[in-house]
């Protein structure tokens, strides 16, 4: 293969983290990408997500725009648009339909929930419960810290700890979650909107679940049937309103260290 614009790319997941993984290779000109999500995708981080397009059709990130596609026929089309495609395949049939040169594992599972190395000539998977050379080519750290981003070709990444990385002190209280089974219903609150501590967010069924503290409201989840402690909206105490609307630090670097993986292997290809 002689020009990176060639290299297909097929990433499971377009929550956050994935479509910033997605935004940084079609920025690098990596421009053949599908995604896959669920039906109902359970995203906090709506406006920094492609995994929106399964609900809006069509999704703008930073300039980049995602397509729902009907089948995987619809692919090629909407990568001639310049725009990166969005399947729904909760069962992962588009990678043998699509035959992609690079699989990103990106749905944050922390743990592999079955992704093998021979899915495609390279295989990346990002966080924890992936291990280089065995299960998949490259593992990508997620974790915040010193090695965030990492490609590591040898190994796994650091343990899954189960607390946010801190933002002025904050961790889980950041994360706003269910506290039991049922569905969301919003209130008068939008992403981007100030919050005060104590007052009320959404709701579960009846139940109404407050912001922890002073901040600016990140990420809401849609109005949709949720699970017990699942994730439903994000608290950002540093109040940047435009920080609702661009890719996280946390993200490009998992998207560069993605980069490298693919670079890595495409040069020592060639």
């Amino acid at each position: 293969m002689n020009n990176i614009r060639d290299l297909t790319v097929l990433i499971k997941g377009a929550g956050e983290m994935a479509t910033g993984i997605a935004h940084r290779l079609f920025m690098a000109n990596i421009t053949k990408i599908a995604m896959t999500e669920i039906a109902r995708p359970i995203t906090v981080r709506r406006t920094v997500a492609f995994s929106e397009a399964v609900y809006e059709g069509t999704v703008k990130v930073e300039g980049v725009t995602a397509e729902l596609a009907d089948s995987v026929k619809d692919v090629e089309h909407i990568w001639k648009g310049e725009r990166i495609a969005v399947l729904i395949d909760p069962k992962w049939k588009a990678v043998k339909t699509l035959k992609p040169d690079v699989v990103i594992d990106a749905i944050m599972a922390k743990k592999n929930l079955g992704t093998k190395k021979d899915e495609a000539a390279l295989v990346i998977g990002v966080g924890p419960g992936f291990n280089a050379p065995t299960d998949v080519h490259v593992v990508v750290e997620s974790n915040r810290g010193h090695d965030l981003g990492r490609a590591i070709y040898k190994g796994s990444t650091e343990a899954h700890t189960g607390v946010p990385g801190p933002v002025m002190g904050y961790t889980t209280e950041r994360v706003l979650r269910s506290p039991h089974a049922g569905t969301i219903k919003h209130v008068n609150k939008k992403i981007g909107d100030r919050v005060k501590k104590g007052e009320i967010v959404v709701y579960v069924d009846n139940t109404p679940v407050e912001a922890p503290f002073n901040g600016i409201l990140r990420g809401l989840i849609r109005e949709i049937r949720v699970s017990a402690n699942e994730k439903i909206g994000d608290v950002d105490p540093r109040g940047k309103k435009e920080w609702c609307y661009t890719i996280t630090e946390k993200a490009r670097a998992i998207g560069g260290g993605v980069l490298e993986g693919i670079m890595h292997a495409y040069n020592r290809n060639r």
